[in-house]
């Protein structure tokens, strides 16, 4: 083995430092050939694959009864793979693949599986993106169990490891020994797949997205993983690694020291206090209501996604209740449908697009597609009686498209009062501001909404002009540029002159260093993953409101993101 010292890089998706030898982990290899059978073997065939079926149900219940135990939201994972397992539509694909085009169950299973994934791996959407992985979970599960082998995991180790992967699949984080698992790089992934999630939620440290991972990694091979910076080394030197052993032991007390705000309100080293919000992307969610004092944004497209067609005005009022009444009173912001461009749904035709990020998306897709939105504002409207509910709209790049939606609003209200049907006469309307022709007119569109919130994300994307999920111009996609901090300036500025709400609630609002420097350009609502809440709420107790407002003023002023980002200290 050649022991020569590389330095690489990725994505931290899950905080921590970590020092140990890597293990290159290659899942099960199952192999599918293009394969039919003879006419007459049909019902010989769908038994091997109703067989496979009944066997790959008892493994995921046994699977979520286990993690159940530990902690049900981990365990839903599960819940959410058998749900894919008895998808009506892909489960009828299937068997007509096997009865009608005599595929081997095993084809007919990669071959169906396979399209449905493609779909989902193509949308922008990262939380909807990630889904694709679950579906070649259930996949695997399927063919595997088809061709009798014994699943093959990384439940048991022998000695502490960082995994090396190519990828890994919900049950692989799932079920992994979390003893002796000190870290995980992945080549692939993003900060919302499941894996990221899980690995934050047990608190294994993670860097994704790093490139040729398995053959630059030597399996065996002494690895310092630092997912703070991003930063691996392969065969580091004595000195590194106790450099890397004081970082490590830095990050953990402060880690300590953040846990102690996580149940108090974020408030500053004068009192002043900001608003903690957090990001929810299903119905199921489970943060402590203590920890957290409005849910910034409710993403509705996990309804969109996880359906075999649209989903009913009954079966979204059910969900959006649901979301209310676990906020316990705490002010619920729902986003509508943020879909469409690239952002497809096998049951809905929508046209192809050149440039996906800048056409029929989202509110203009809604728009153009009443019925569509009338049933989803009728199911908001009539969840608003359960709790303080606010609507808000995606994509919002006029004022003209501000005047449509509200219309959209009165003409469901009025069908809900035509039916005698309750809801919440002053339910509060918001926009997103993610295009910056809305940002720049901030206060015009202030005089005709009652709150909004800055998605940092698409705003950055459209202010850099580089899309934010090529790997090609990440370099260009500035989320703190001086451009950025002076438009989210003005943004609150025009907000605050009107007395109206608004908050961040992209990727900076989780940042404890950014959330000081937007907090003293006059944010008091912050929203974010629940993951960040704690270290946002140390910094912020860490500085005044003054102190705060220097940090944003010199941003304003700063030439470039790098200097902003070494004065920040991100």
């Amino acid at each position: 083995m050649n022991a020569e010292r590389k330095v690489l890089s990725g994505n931290p998706v899950s905080a921590g430092i970590a020092y140990a030898k890597a293990y290159v982990y290659y899942p099960q290899e199952l192999r599918v050939t293009k394969s039919y059978f003879p006419e007459g073997e049909e019902e010989k065939n769908l038994k091997v694959f109703h067989d496979a079926f009944a066997c790959a149900s008892k493994e995921l219940d046994g699977l979520y009864e286990s993690l159940r135990r530990e902690d049900e939201s981990k365990a839903k994972i599960f819940a959410a793979h058998k749900e894919i397992l008895e998808d009506e539509e892909i489960l009828d694909e299937i068997q007509m693949a096997i009865e009608e085009e005599r595929m081997n169950p095993e084809f007919a299973i990669e071959k169906v599986f396979h399209e449905f994934a493609d779909l989902l791996s193509k949308v922008a959407d990262p939380l909807i993106a990630g889904r694709a992985a679950d579906l070649y979970d259930v996949k695997n599960r399927l063919i595997r169990i088809c061709q009798g082998k014994e699943e093959r995991n990384l439940a048991w180790l022998s000695e502490d490891v960082i995994v090396i992967a190519h990828d890994l699949f919900p049950s692989d984080t799932a079920t992994m020994d979390r003893t002796h698992v000190k870290g995980i790089v992945t080549e692939i992934g993003g900060a919302n797949s499941h894996s990221a999630i899980l690995a934050r939620s047990f608190r294994i440290p993670a860097v994704l997205g790093v490139a040729d991972a398995m053959t630059e990694i030597p399996d065996g091979s002494l690895l310092i993983m630092d997912a703070l910076s991003g930063e691996l080394v392969v065969y580091p030197s004595e000195e590194e690694i106790q450099v890397n052993e004081k970082r490590k032991q830095e990050f953990l007390k402060k880690k300590k020291e953040e846990e102690q705000y996580l149940d108090k309100p974020a408030v500053m080293k004068d009192g002043t206090q900001i608003s903690i919000g957090i990001n929810v992307g299903s119905a199921e969610y489970d943060v402590p209501e203590k920890q957290y004092d409005f849910v910034g944004l409710f993403r509705t497209e996990f309804l969109y996604m996880g359906n075999n067609c649209l989903p009913s005005e009954e079966e979204q009022f059910q969900a959006y209740k649901k979301v209310v009444e676990r906020a316990k009173g705490h002010p619920v912001t729902l986003r509508t449908l943020d879909i469409g461009g690239d952002k497809t749904l096998p049951y809905m035709e929508l046209p192809k697009e050149e440039n996906p990020f800048l056409g029929k998306r989202a509110l203009r897709l809604c728009l153009s597609e009443d019925a569509l939105f009338r049933t989803q504002l009728r199911a908001v409207l009539r969840a608003s009686v359960y709790g303080p509910l606010k609507v808000m709209f995606p994509m919002v790049g006029s004022m003209e498209d501000i005047y449509r939606a509200k219309e959209c609003v009165e003409r469901a209200k009025e069908s809900l009062r035509a039916e005698g049907i309750a809801f919440d006469e002053d339910i509060k309307i918001g926009i997103m501001i993610e295009i910056p022709s809305i940002a720049l007119i901030a206060d015009l569109a202030a005089d005709e909404v009652d709150f909004a919130s800055v998605g940092s994300n698409d705003l950055t994307q459209y202010v850099s002009a580089a899309d934010r999920m090529n790997p090609g111009v990440t370099s260009y996609y500035q989320n703190y540029s001086p451009a950025m901090f002076r438009l989210l300036g003005h943004i609150f500025e025009a907000f605050e002159s009107r007395g109206k709400e608004v908050s961040v609630c992209g990727e900076m609002a989780g940042n404890p260093q950014a959330a000081v420097a937007l907090a003293g350009l006059g944010a008091k609502k912050l929203s974010m993953s629940a993951a960040n809440i704690a270290g946002v709420k140390a910094a912020l107790a860490g500085v005044s409101l003054e102190e705060a407002r220097n940090i944003a003023e010199h941003c304003r002023q700063i030439k470039t993101e790098s200097e902003i980002k070494e004065f920040l200290g991100i």
